[in-house]
């Protein structure tokens, strides 16, 4: 029974199978079919844009034969038309020779017939016209040069009015003249009395530090310093200020507020030059040299205030500069520099220009400006138009009016002058000379003076002030010894 049922479900597959076998050839026939007919259809639409293609083509070329056709006549027009210009210029070119041979002729028998007239030959003839064309030249050029040296230096000189004058003009810095003298305003009269202190200990004091002659008198709410150095007379007056507004006023306060205001002053030293610098839009200036420049903010020469003296410099180089196309930042920078000497001749040896050469070169400045500086007083020649630019701003601005004091130079050349005699001693501490001149106050080493050896250095020096010096009156000199002892206690 199972054999049977397994034999009907295979007839029935096999008639499945059989089934399926003629579907799928159908199904093939009718796909054979419908691939054909696509085919046949792409081709006839393939052969029927290639045939576009060729019309389009065959158009193209025919009107490209035509442009062709065209262009051939036109270059046959103009190959005729050469052909003829070229018979016609051959026509011409054998006309000129028969002209130019009867002119050869021509010009030969003239030249035979001026050698007849002048007795000389055709090359004597053009050597002695050449000969007085030269002579005539060369008055003429002698002439036309001498003109124009003399139009040169007028134009010269005009040019050089107006620029001085418009760069004169543009320069509006102003002139301070220093003087030897400072005025400390009190709140009232009795902080006079503070400042004197306990049988004069606060005024010996602050005369001792500072240097500075210290004037109380009948002037009402005012005590007046006097020093020929700025730097101390600026110090001693920022000390009694601050001393008059912390209201403690005794020889150790007195000490420390010095200390601060040596401190301050430093600082000040170092803005100023830094300033100075900025405001002539010199950047990359050496530390140092920025340092040395805000010391001449303390200087003077003739009266004139160094530094504002060295900016005006600067500015009026730079716009000399600027007028004449030149360098203006080298000008500036030159003219900033010029006098960076003067801020160290007191203690060093050596000129100003030499010093100032020296600084800068040690600190880097290029040699243009090194040059400026040792040329602006004529130690070496001017060779660069940076270093006449300088020396000229120089002369202008030292030369203005009211300027510079020659007294006021003079004066304070003496006092250093007398400061130098007693610091050529050994063992001398601190010098400084006060009351206008009048007299010299010496601090030695206690360690090295003993009384009798102070007595001594104060003859000594007086002789010597008197053997070296010219000087109206007469001028004391005080050798001051003190001794002071400290302990700590722990």
């Amino acid at each position: 029974m199972l054999f049977v049922r397994q034999k009907a479900k295979v007839e029935i597959l096999e008639q499945n199978e059989q089934k399926y076998k003629e579907d799928f050839k159908e199904k093939e026939a009718f796909l054979k079919k419908e691939a054909f007919i696509s085919a046949k259809e792409q081709l006839h639409q393939e052969r029927a844009n290639f045939d576009e293609t060729v019309r389009e083509k065959k158009a193209e070329f025919e009107k490209i034969r035509a442009e062709l056709g065209k262009k051939e006549n036109e270059i046959a027009e103009q190959r005729q038309s050469v052909a003829d210009k070229l018979a016609n210029l051959d026509k011409k070119e054998a006309s000129l020779e028969e002209k130019e041979d009867y002119l050869a002729e021509t010009i030969a028998k003239q030249i035979t017939e001026l050698e007849r007239v002048a007795q000389m030959s055709r090359e004597e003839a053009k050597t002695t016209l050449l000969n007085q064309l030269k002579d005539e030249l060369a008055a003429e050029q002698i002439q036309l040069i001498r003109e124009y040296e003399i139009k040169t230096k007028e134009t010269a000189e005009e040019q050089a009015r107006e620029i001085l004058s418009a760069t004169m003009q543009k320069c509006a810095i102003e002139q301070v003249i220093e003087t030897s003298v400072s005025v400390v305003s009190l709140p009232s009269d009795e902080m006079k009395g503070r400042i004197i202190g306990r049988e004069g200990r606060n005024i010996r004091t602050l005369e001792t530090l500072t240097g500075v002659d210290l004037i109380i008198d009948d002037t009402p709410e005012a005590v007046v310093l006097s020093s020929f150095d700025p730097i101390r007379r600026e110090i001693a007056k920022i000390t009694i200020e601050k001393l008059i507004q912390d209201g403690r006023i005794h020889p150790v306060r007195i000490e420390e507020v010095y200390e601060k205001s040596v401190k301050e002053i430093e600082n000040k030293i170092k803005q100023e030059g830094e300033r100075a610098a900025v405001d002539l839009g010199i950047m990359n200036l050496n530390k140092e040299l920025s340092k040395t420049l805000g010391r001449l903010y303390y200087r003077t020469s003739y009266g004139q205030n160094v530094l504002k003296h060295s900016i005006e410099v600067g500015q009026i180089a730079g716009m000399l500069a600027a007028e004449l196309g030149s360098d203006v930042k080298s000008a500036k920078r030159a003219g900033l520099l010029h006098d960076i000497g003067k801020a160290v001749d007191q203690e060093q040896e050596g000129t100003h220009v030499q010093l100032g050469a020296d600084l800068a070169r040690r600190y880097g400045e290029k040699e243009l400006i090194v040059h400026a500086i040792e040329a602006h007083h004529d130690d070496i020649p001017c060779n660069t138009l940076t270093d006449a630019l300088v020396k000229i701003a120089d002369t202008l601005s030292a030369g203005r009016p009211g300027a510079r004091r020659d007294t006021l130079e003079i004066y304070i050349k003496r006092l250093k002058k007398l400061e130098e005699i007693a610091n050529s001693y050994e063992g001398i501490k601190q010098t400084f000379a006060v009351q206008a001149g009048r007299e010299v106050r010496v601090i030695v080493q206690p360690n090295i003076f003993d009384d009798i050896a102070s007595a001594k250095l104060a003859r000594d020096i007086a002789k010597r002030i008197e053997d070296e010096l010219e000087y109206p009156g007469q001028i004391r000199v005080t050798v001051v010894r003190e001794a002071r002892v400290t302990e700590i206690a722990k």
